[in-house]
């Protein structure tokens, strides 16, 4: 018997017995990778507004509905599914995300003449991307945390889970522009290279730990849905004033601008909405780096920072609006897209600081829901130019930028949660 255990290989305490050795992708990766793809899926819209203006014959306000359409997916699934995975787990909630952004993007290629169709082709891609944001932010930042990522500093997560959104909403709207501008069958190429590029991350996704126990607490439905942190006062007097401004700098970068000045590019509209939501969202990919450099879990100081960008981004929108030069609008674009980054990182790192671990994805939803809110401006902004012209307007959006720069800074220090 001696002779027979000295021939057996030495083997290192717990090899070949821990998953996570075995795993040669990170399980934040993993998880990642279908952000990447439903966030994709849920902008590759964006760029084609302008398309469906000219070849369907649709009208500003029409197309911008269909924008903010899928706000009505998006909010639901945030609400729902960001709670019901703190109670039930991760990947049940996150698994039926890539289906439904392949169901939306088949819609919307099916309804290129149909605005029933697009409809609820952007409905469903709100699913997806609410049921993405809300769980699969958490999941990032679950696994970027020992045991699972030990050589993960602080604010890793929430660093990881914005990058992850923001090039798949870069990328989704960039390479639908360019198949849009130059390639054939325009309508539908776009919305296919999605549903391939989310079937085969979804396969990836499978290998992803779950992180968050099944609770084997009985409680009623509406007792899961509950959010309580959503009243603290810091989430209530920081992140609130400044959620709404997340998106609502993007889509006056990518969805206002482009239409203002589509009659100085003739036979290139749809290529220069591609190229001002590239602009957009690359700077708000660089901004996300320096916004993990400005945080605090001392102040509201990375908070403060990002609504001073927002408000100088809405004042180049005012000379971009009036001066109507492509000039104007890169730069006014590639501000607005620095103030999205900032604005999405700080939010999240402030409300990942507010949330127990038992409550995390509840309050994730809450402040993605509110980001969503400026997916409203485009629509707004058309719907009161009967009135009002667009430089006046993003006048206006300057100075209530300012006004939540000043409500912010109220609350430096206030209300700070306890450390955990």
């Amino acid at each position: 018997m001696a002779t027979i255990e000295a021939r057996r290989p030495h083997r290192e305490p717990g090899r070949g017995t821990d998953p996570a050795r075995r795993r040669a992708l990170p399980g934040w990766l993993a998880v990642s990778g279908t952000l990447f793809a439903v966030a994709w899926g849920g902008n590759e819209f964006t760029p084609l507004l302008v398309m469906y203006r000219l070849d369907s014959g649709m009208s500003a306000q029409v197309v911008n509905v269909l924008l903010g359409a899928y706000v009505l997916g998006i909010v639901p699934a945030l609400l729902v599914g960001g709670p019901l995975s703190d109670r039930h787990g991760r990947r049940p909630l996150m698994l039926p995300a890539p289906l439904l952004c392949v169901v939306g993007s088949a819609l919307l290629a099916a309804g290129s003449d149909s605005v029933a169709l697009l409809f609820a082709g952007r409905v469903f891609s709100g699913l997806a991307l609410g049921l993405a944001m809300a769980v699969g932010t958490s999941w990032v930042k679950e696994l970027s945390q020992p045991p699972h990522d030990p050589g993960a500093g602080a604010g890793a997560g929430a660093a990881r889970a914005s990058l992850a959104l923001t090039l798949g909403f870069l990328l989704g709207a960039v390479v639908a522009a360019a198949i849009a501008q130059f390639a054939p069958m325009s309508a539908v190429l776009p919305y296919a290279v999605n549903i391939v590029l989310t079937l085969a991350l979804a396969l990836v996704l499978l290998g992803a730990p779950e992180t968050h126990a099944r609770s084997t607490t009985p409680r009623r439905l509406m007792d899961d849905l509950r959010v309580p942190d959503a009243f603290h006062r810091r989430f209530l007097l920081v992140v609130v004033p400044m959620a709404p401004w997340v998106f609502g700098t993007a889509a006056s970068a990518y969805a206002v601008l482009p239409d203002l000045l589509a009659h100085r590019v003739p036979g290139f509209e749809i290529g220069f909405s591609g190229l001002l939501c590239l602009v957009a969202l690359a700077s708000g990919v660089l901004s996300q780096q320096v916004a993990k450099r400005v945080d605090s879990p001392h102040s509201s100081r990375a908070v403060v920072a990002a609504l001073a960008v927002a408000a100088a981004g809405m004042a180049l929108a005012v000379w971009a609006s009036t001066a109507l030069t492509v000039t104007a609008a890169l730069v006014a674009a590639a501000v607005l897209g620095a103030a999205y980054g900032l604005l999405l990182v700080s939010g999240l790192q402030e409300a990942q600081r507010i949330a127990g671990p038992d409550r995390l994805a509840g309050l994730t939803a809450v402040y993605y829901s509110l980001t969503y809110l400026g997916f409203f401006v485009p629509a707004s902004l058309a719907a009161l130019t009967r009135w009002f012209g667009y430089p006046a307007m993003f006048a206006v959006g300057t100075g209530l930028a300012l006004l939540c720069v000043l409500a912010v800074s109220l609350s430096w220090r206030r209300h700070l949660p306890a450390p955990r």
